[in-house]
């Protein structure tokens, strides 16, 4: 059996809640659906979109969230509801959910995986690091990505860890995750996903580091908060550093010139979300005290993702299937750019549904300004 009858994959953006969601349940329906993953614009109403899906998916495992734009076969919109199901003939699926966040201590992990990997074992007594992945949802607005996706990502050990924070629009406001037939905030799921079908995580990000080095000298990491930066005002600083008026910043500036930071030898995007009245800097990730950062300079985003999907290609053929987590400055650089036709085009070509986030987990670390995901090949012959 090739991926193609394996995976379904639907997108609507009919502007009626109802007609949309069945309009969606309707593309991807299958006989045998190991899990349905999704992904809706929280301009639907939600409570609807939720009471519909338990309606038609009664006995399969259904995780979804908000987001602040989708991906789906219709490319990139807004407004819209996309997702996949995968069939039990190529996939096994295990989901665990975590509520209260708030709550969650870095050792709650290791419990939280155990169960997840139990239960997978028992339905995938073969699933491995080779032959399976995590995938995680989470609220966006919890501030707790990082404690997670480590405590995750540590407990899960050899087996990787890809997953999107939720967003609603440019709100800011409430961002949801969808489990178990409601939409809540403070909310984590987490998807054990074992296949016979190649598979590639992938982290894409187009920037690289100048020479313009900067030193965090004050910060609140349970707020994102950034008060100083060389000693000065945080704001006031990253303007200089990259040469425009304090008041004039905005989020054009954050999405083209981020910072980088060095992990383990490997750049990481840290976005800047604002800039506030005081003349500090909110964050989409958590930054300390003491940390090293350069300032970022753009490459061509069209060229960089271009390369690294001929990199996937080439490595395990044509994608049947992405599930991608772009971040939304990435969406805002390509609106700014008039690039959003040619990425739609990107994404329909792989096959790609997924969502536009306030934030992108990999493989232990959460990150911004990124595209994170997993490529599905075909059938192994």
């Amino acid at each position: 059996m090739s991926s193609g009858h394996l995976i379904r994959m639907g997108h609507s953006n009919r502007p009626q809640t109802l007609e949309a969601v069945q309009a969606f349940c309707d593309a991807i329906q299958q006989p045998d659906p190991a899990l349905v993953l999704f992904f809706c614009s929280d301009s639907y109403d939600l409570d609807l979109v939720a009471t519909e899906l338990a309606r038609r998916f009664t006995d399969v495992p259904v995780l979804g969230c908000s987001t602040a734009g989708e991906i789906g076969p219709m490319g990139c919109l807004d407004h819209s509801i996309s997702g996949v199901s995968l069939s039990r003939a190529g996939f096994t699926a295990t989901v665990g959910c975590i509520d209260s966040l708030h709550e969650f201590e870095v050792t709650d992990g290791k419990a939280f995986v155990d169960e997840q990997l139990r239960r997978l074992n028992r339905s995938a007594p073969n699933a491995d690091a080779q032959n399976s992945f995590a995938l995680m949802l989470i609220d966006g607005l919890s501030l707790a990505e990082e404690k997670i996706t480590r405590s995750l990502q540590n407990a899960l050990g050899r087996i990787r860890l890809i997953g999107g924070s939720a967003g609603d629009g440019m709100d800011f406001s409430k961002t949801l995750v969808y489990w178990n037939g409601t939409f809540q905030s403070d909310r984590a799921a987490m998807v054990l996903i074992s296949t016979s079908l190649p598979f590639r995580i992938f982290k894409i990000q187009h920037f690289r580091p100048t020479n313009e080095r900067l030193v965090v000298t004050a910060a609140d990491m349970s707020k994102r908060l950034v008060t100083e930066i060389n000693g000065l005002p945080a704001a006031q600083e990253y303007a200089r550093l990259i040469g425009v008026p304090v008041d004039a910043l905005s989020a054009e500036h954050f999405a083209a010139m981020p910072l980088l930071v060095l992990i383990d030898g490997t750049s990481y995007t840290r976005s800047i979300q604002k800039a506030n009245p005081d003349g500090s800097l909110t964050f989409f990730c958590a930054i300390e005290e003491g940390i090293v950062m350069r300032v970022a300079q753009s490459e061509d985003i069209l060229s960089n993702i271009q390369q690294s999907f001929a990199e996937i290609r080439a490595q395990m053929g044509p994608p049947a299937l992405t599930i991608g987590f772009d971040c939304i400055l990435r969406k805002l650089e390509n609106q700014r750019l008039g690039l959003n036709s040619d990425m739609s085009s990107i994404f329909q070509h792989h096959h790609t549904v997924g969502l536009n986030t306030y934030g992108e987990q990999y493989c232990g670390v959460h990150v911004t300004q990124t595209l994170t995901g997993v490529a599905i090949g075909d059938a192994r012959v």
